[in-house]
């Protein structure tokens, strides 16, 4: 009997999606924007002491191997041809940090993800030190925290030995793990490129978001020699081709360029085709992520939101800033739930549990594990939980935890419309957790505008798709706002009345002022549940 004949298709894009609690590869029609297949793994999170959060890059390194690998078997089950696949772009957890050693390959010491908190003395200590109100600031668009990079860099250089030697004999490489990923998918030790985007480059505190380069100033501040820090691109070009170990049967992709790179918000942003001044969408994975798109404006905020590089999709395109509201935890609340609670087995139980009592009862959840990020910058918040009573049962815990999620939201919403003057008329969402239709129906009451949320929810890995099938020398996807495919939405309009609303969200707002233990006899006269 023949063989099957091989579907025919247009070109087709990869998109390795490195996230904080898993890995995908995803696969992409160039020419419509629909997902043909992919493959998720699931990566795991180790915390050695309290606050500490860190991966191994090992594993990160063999999950994005794992994902490549099965969905070309899938690919090849569906009749693809896997040879169609032009580009392949990388979007990943930002902040989170790694130093290897180029001679070796192997990783000094874990990633330190973005969400630790061990670097709080070091933030403490530079902060006696800086000079000036807004030195970083104004450079960089953030403010000195735990979240972003360079402290995570300089807390391993005085307290890893084996970083220091490396970077004493020339042998230690930094990068986020964008950088980690590209360096060992173009060869590692053997000619692998050491090379970052702006985007990516602009959440480590040393970058330049004004002159897009790495700065001086910042770099002796911290005392980060420049010479481990990796070479910054723009988001769309050939970085290098794929050099893929011989285990690996996807042989396929030997050759094929990596030629998109950006930042997972960055990349939820482009996928969700924000190109406009004034669009924004937000993002619900491990934490929550609202940015809007400022065009060629740097626009600094005076209500606690960051200021970043949104995309350069090109070495001689104009570089795109958005303001941006970090919240540390939304997803993770729900692994939280199943992992260390273990009132639900599987993430999406949340869900039938939260809808069996459609309240919280006057429960009141605040996630501060890793403090409180916008538009706070509270280092030493902790989480609560409040309201308690014998009636409260799990189901009311698992719909507080939701809400959370929403009021956490709402506070960089209002954040945000305050710095733009422009109150937005709807949110963009996308994400993982916004397959929880309880979830999207309480983010629409909480915000009280529609929430609009695309058919296909793999935003973030199709931006990084569009990128790279944009590069220059690729040219197989077009961002001509003419061409781009029209993506089919499901709308959730607010159905409760603004009143109940606000009352919902102040009371939240007070166990926040708990949370940071900001409690006054005044507040605590006031009905804090």
């Amino acid at each position: 009997m023949a063989a099957a004949k091989k579907a025919v298709l247009g070109p087709l894009v990869g998109a390795v999606d490195q996230g904080t609690s898993s890995t995908r590869f995803l696969v992409f029609n160039s020419k419509t924007a629909e997902l043909l297949s992919h493959h998720q793994v699931e990566i795991k999170q180790e915390f050695p002491r309290e606050g500490w959060v860190e991966q191994d890059p090992k594993e990160i390194l063999m999950s994005v191997y794992e994902c490549i690998e099965k969905t070309c078997e899938k690919l090849e089950q569906l009749n693809i041809d896997i040879s169609n696949i032009k580009a392949i772009g990388v979007s990943n957890q930002r902040e989170t940090t790694v130093v290897w050693d180029k001679i070796t390959g192997e990783p000094l010491y874990n990633a330190v993800v973005w969400l630790d908190l061990r670097t709080q003395t070091t933030v403490e200590n530079l902060t006696k030190r800086m000079p000036g109100n807004n030195f970083i600031k104004s450079k960089t668009g953030l403010p000195l925290s735990t979240y972003f990079s360079a402290v995570k860099v300089r807390w391993l250089l005085d307290n890893v030995k084996k970083v220091q030697r490396a970077v004493e004999e020339d042998r230690a490489l930094f990068g986020t793990i964008d950088s980690w990923l590209i360096w060992c998918l173009t060869g590692g030790i053997n000619g692998g490129v050491h090379c970052t985007d702006v985007t990516n480059a602009s959440r480590t505190m040393l970058f330049n978001i004004h002159s897009l380069e790495w700065d001086k100033e910042l770099c002796e501040f911290f005392e980060i020699p420049m010479k481990i820090l990796p070479n910054v691109r723009s988001s769309s070009e050939i970085y290098g081709l794929m050099k893929i170990s011989h285990s690996l049967k996807a042989g396929a992709l030997e050759g094929v360029p990596i030629s998109g790179c950006l930042g997972d918000q960055s990349a939820a942003l482009v996928g969700q085709m924000c190109f406009r001044d004034g669009q924004a969408k937000n993002t619900y994975g491990t934490g929550c992520f609202l940015l809007c798109n400022t065009g060629r404006k740097c626009v600094f905020s005076e209500h606690g939101l960051l200021t970043t590089v949104a995309y350069k999709l090109g070495r001689d395109k104009p570089v795109y800033y958005a303001l941006e509201g970090s919240v540390a935890i939304a997803g993770a609340v729900i692994r939280w739930l199943r992992d260390n609670l273990g009132i639900i087995n599987s993430s999406d139980e949340i869900e039938k549990l939260a809808k069996e009592v459609g309240t919280s009862y006057g429960c009141y959840f605040v996630p501060a594990f890793s403090g409180l990020y916008a538009p706070y910058w509270e280092p030493s918040a902790r989480g609560i939980i409040c309201g308690l009573t014998q009636f409260t049962n799990k189901c009311h815990i698992a719909f507080a935890a939701l809400e959370a999620v929403c009021f956490q939201t709402r506070e960089i919403l209002d954040a945000m419309n305050r710095d733009c003057g422009i109150p937005l008329s709807h949110l963009q969402v996308d994400g993982g957790m916004t397959s929880n239709k309880i979830l999207m129906q309480l983010q629409a009451d909480i915000l009280y505008i529609p929430v609009v949320k695309p058919s296909m929810p793999e935003t973030t890995a199709l931006g990084a798709a569009m990128a790279a099938g944009a590069a220059e020398g690729v040219g197989v996807w077009s961002l001509e706002p003419d061409d781009l495919s029209a993506v089919t939405v499901e709308r959730f309009e607010p159905q409760i009345n603004a009143e109940e609303s606000e009352i919902r969200f102040s009371t939240w707002k007070k166990a926040v002022m708990k949370s940071m233990g900001w409690v006054t006899a005044e507040s605590s006269e006031s009905g804090i549940p």
